[in-house]
């Protein structure tokens, strides 16, 4: 989903995979943006155990993705990113 703000993307994204009745826990989020900490929560309300992010997320949405279980993922760029939570559910070769 797209959309001028990155909070209203995210919830698009959300209120369209309810509607068609996908899991969100079967898949991950990108967020062309930083991963703040309401993006976090969002993501990890809705049921997402995955969310990456093309830049760093910030100190606090790392704190709140390590609480609430979320795998968190930044700095996602064709040449690799960077895994701040959870890895346990990313298989690297």
């Amino acid at each position: 989903r797209e959309d001028v703000g990155r909070h209203n993307a995210l919830d698009k994204l959300i209120g369209a995979l309810a509607k068609q009745g996908f899991d969100p826990a079967a898949g991950f989020a990108l967020v062309t943006s930083r991963a703040s900490v309401e993006m976090v929560q969002k993501a990890a309300s809705a049921g997402m155990q995955m969310l990456f992010s093309i830049s760093h997320p910030t100190a606090l949405a790392v704190d709140t993705a390590q609480a609430s279980g979320l795998t968190l993922a930044g700095s996602v760029h064709g040449d690799g990113f960077s895994i701040h939570t959870h890895p346990q559910r990313i298989a690297l070769p």
